[in-house]
């Protein structure tokens, strides 16, 4: 009893404390603070009291002697979302921190996270932010290791789950929670028949710390007490990582194919299923379905003439055709009425998705490696979102996610130009996944093409508003909004295209795109970048995104004070 009360609680402290609590004694040194008055300017508009620090804490000092940054996120402000100031500030200081790297300057990034996702109220603003943590995440790990934190409360869920399936190491309590779909959004989405949200013992069973750890999905298991959290930061900050998870494709596939979705999977099966060695076996009834259910398979017979190749799942479609003087990658998400994970078959990213999409980008980067010119790789989006179900979240769909973006990221790093072709729905984490890593992203000009966090449906029950209350907020807050014109706005778009039959191409609109992707191929190895900051280069960022660059400026002004 004396033990348990000399344990001070991480869980319970408030951001800023945690961070304290991390780096070493008279060594806090806090970025962008509150006295900075750095404040959300999309809040106010819509009736909601902005913080000073938008719910996320950066400082630098020192772990046990060593150079580093923590970052933590706030849970009691908006639920820890992400919004554009907290995104930008998270980004900033991970870009600064892999600048350090590159010049020698060895500093160590960790991160503490509370967080249920993208903030519904600046939704777009989260989504894009989101990708640039995640891209600064998946370059830093070349130089040092980096580390996160899920201590409680929240937990880890939405565009941030997946930046934790990136870390190097996971440390987690067993308050913590990490998934793609909270369970209130799986009830409300999939039905209580799917996952009652009240039932405790099952959610936390199912994705809480003592589940993910015991099945290889988070690293560490630790108490709810700041010298063990920070003991086992310092080890992590010292020890090789193994090979990331995100990485370890053939070992999640194989977990996977011995999976049956139609039976019920408790939580102490998988832990024996990850606990046990298996071969790789062909997916039983998975047989490749080549009918055309959705814009994105339309376009991918469309530009290649190809018939699919199904290697993972028969909802990917990937296969290699003549681009000008290229031979490029083409990969697309559909349908599948008959698939055997339930909660997929309207064309939405699921466990065999994510790991199908990181495999077929892995095989093109590992193919071209010696080569001196990288393949493209184009990306064709029609993706209304995530699946939202038990089976999934007891699985780690966020990590099947996770390997789609980091493979995707990591070919775009490798000088492979990756281009996002939207030609329907962008929608939540099927968006992160599948189409956010892009060099560029390109857009038909359809009112059927949407970019978004979240059904319209779910992001009124979840904001407390009517459809059409928070359509009249688009009006002030294009990051609000559906439609392709107003994600222009935010000057994410490489172009948007006119004038094209997005339901039926003809031979003139087929011909249009390929020329467009060529086009973009050109620029992208013209430009010679490799990384998203092009994103906020433009003259749109520049206006929509003001307040991301404001935060980055203010951020490097400090850092080198």
């Amino acid at each position: 009893m004396d033990n348990l009360q000399t344990k001070i609680s991480f869980v319970e402290a408030d951001a800023r404390e945690r961070a304290k609590q991390l780096l070493d004694s008279d060594s806090f040194h806090e970025f962008l603070g509150p006295f900075d008055r750095f404040t959300s300017p999309h809040l106010e508009k819509q009736g909601i009291v902005p913080q000073s620090d938008d719910g996320v804490i950066v400082a630098k000092g020192t772990i046990d002697r060593e150079p580093s940054v923590v970052i933590s996120i706030e849970s009691a402000f908006q639920g820890g979302g992400i919004g554009e100031i907290s995104g930008a500030k998270i980004a900033a200081a991970l870009e600064l921190t892999l600048k350090d790297n590159k010049n020698n300057i060895k500093t160590h990034p960790v991160i503490i996270l509370d967080t249920g996702g993208v903030r519904l109220q600046e939704a777009n603003y989260g989504l894009l932010a989101i990708a640039e943590i995640q891209t600064a995440v998946i370059e830093l790990r070349s130089y040092v290791p980096v580390i996160g934190v899920i201590p409680g409360k929240i937990g880890s869920f939405g565009g941030m789950s997946i930046t934790a399936g990136l870390f190097s190491t996971l440390i987690m309590t067993a308050e913590g929670r990490l998934g793609l779909n909270g369970p209130e959004v799986i009830e409300q989405e999939a039905g209580i028949t799917e996952l009652d949200s009240r039932n405790r013992p099952l959610i936390w069973g199912s994705i809480g710390g003592y589940q993910r750890v015991a099945t290889s999905l988070a690293d560490v298991l630790v108490e709810d007490d700041c010298a063990q959290i920070t003991a086992a930061v310092q080890k992590a900050l010292t020890e090789v990582p193994s090979k990331p998870k995100a990485e370890q494709i053939e070992r999640f596939r194989i977990i996977l194919n011995y999976l049956n979705p139609n039976e019920y999977i408790s939580p102490s099966y998988f832990r024996e299923l990850t606990s046990s060695s298996h071969s790789l076996l062909e997916t039983k009834g998975q047989k490749p379905n080549p009918k055309i259910r959705n814009r994105a398979q339309q376009w991918f017979y469309a530009l290649t003439s190809l018939k699919p190749k199904t290697k993972v799942t028969p909802t990917v479609w990937s296969g290699d055709t003549k681009l000008g003087s290229d031979m490029a990658r083409f990969i697309s998400i559909g349908p599948d009425p008959e698939h055997r994970f339930p909660r997929v078959r309207e064309g939405e990213v699921g466990l065999e998705e994510g790991w199908a999409v990181a495999h077929s980008v892995s095989e093109v980067v590992k193919a071209d490696e010696e080569n001196e010119v990288r393949r493209p790789i184009i990306a064709l989006v029609d993706v209304p979102s995530q699946a939202y179900g038990y089976v999934e979240e007891l699985s780690g769909l966020h990590q099947a996610c996770a390997a789609a973006v980091n493979a995707y990221a990591k070919a775009r790093l490798a000088g492979h130009p990756v281009i996002s072709l939207l030609v329907g729905k962008a929608i939540s984490g099927a968006f992160l996944t599948h189409g956010l890593q892009a060099n560029r992203l390109i857009a038909l000009n359809d009112e059927k093409v949407n970019v978004h966090v979240m059904s319209k449906g779910s992001a009124a029950r979840i904001t407390r508003r009517s459809i059409e209350e928070l359509e009249q907020i688009t009006e002030n807050i294009p990051a609000m909004a559906y439609d392709i014109q107003s994600f222009q706005t935010l000057g994410a778009l490489h172009e948007v295209i006119g004038k094209v039959d997005a339901d039926n191409p003809t031979e003139e609109n087929i011909k249009l795109i390929r020329q467009k992707l060529k086009d973009t191929i050109a620029n992208i190895r013209t430009k010679g970048d490799t990384d998203l900051r092009i994103r906020l280069d433009s003259s749109l960022a520049r206006r929509g995104r003001a307040a991301s660059h404001q935060v980055r400026d203010m951020m490097q002004k400090q850092w080198y004070v």
